[in-house]
């Protein structure tokens, strides 16, 4: 199982993500990470792990309220040994083409519709899809979710009401798509709590996931992290 750290930026701070409800994230101020300076936050989670890939979400280009592009470009030249996967809602593909090589675009299905999505081909499968659930719920264009020939590899399935919620990963959704498509490697997103969580969603075949409030909680811990990724801890 390996675990990427999420970062959710809003008006260039870190924000705590809860439940989908964008408008009432805070700045982030944890037992990890005093800080909601987006440097701060990634070495904090650096010094839990030595993580090498990490997941930001630019809300505010998300809900078409600006973006973080400056911040996001001096954080890839900062960490030029990291993999950024960048989620800035509706991406035409010459946008993202145009990102420094340690990144890959993330295209959330809540930020298409069955009229766009026709550009998705344009990435050639050089993406990682996010399908986005609210409740029962599919986010953004109905073909994302049922025509496969869409998708790339990987795939994010996003619970947003579980993220932040200390409910639990959705294992029942995440199960069944791993079912349905054994081809495909599938990555949880909303609701980790802790090392048993991770245990059953790779029990169910899922072998990444999303995590923030486990990791700034201290729910999940480094050698818990280390132990799940089936590395061995140095002595």
């Amino acid at each position: 199982m390996k675990i990427i750290p999420v970062i959710d930026l809003k008006d260039g701070v870190v924000v705590h993500a809860k439940q989908g409800h964008r408008e009432h994230y805070q700045p982030i101020n944890t037992d990890l990470c005093k800080s909601s300076d987006i440097f701060q936050v990634i070495e904090a989670f650096l010094g839990v792990y030595e993580f090498d890939t990490f997941y930001i979400a630019d809300l505010n280009a998300i809900t078409h309220q600006g973006s973080h592009n400056h911040l996001i470009t001096d954080v890839l030249t900062r960490f030029p040994q990291i993999t950024f996967w960048i989620d800035k809602g509706y991406q035409k593909y010459d946008e993202a083409a145009q990102l420094p090589g340690n990144t890959l675009p993330v295209l959330g299905s809540e930020s298409y519709q069955n009229e766009t999505i026709s550009e998705i081909k344009a990435y050639k499968n050089n993406f990682i899809l996010s399908l986005d659930y609210s409740k029962a719920n599919a986010l953004g264009a109905p073909s994302l979710f049922s025509d496969p020939t869409f998708w790339p590899e990987n795939i994010i399935i996003m619970t947003l009401e579980r993220v932040g919620s200390n409910h639990g990963p959705d294992l029942e959704k995440l199960t069944e798509f791993c079912r349905q498509y054994p081809d495909k490697k599938f990555i949880a997103a909303g609701g980790i709590r802790n090392k048993q969580d991770c245990v059953l969603l790779s029990k169910a075949g899922i072998h990444q996931a999303l995590v923030a409030s486990a990791l700034h909680s201290r729910t999940i811990k480094s050698e818990e992290i280390t132990e799940i990724s089936g590395k061995k801890i140095p002595h």
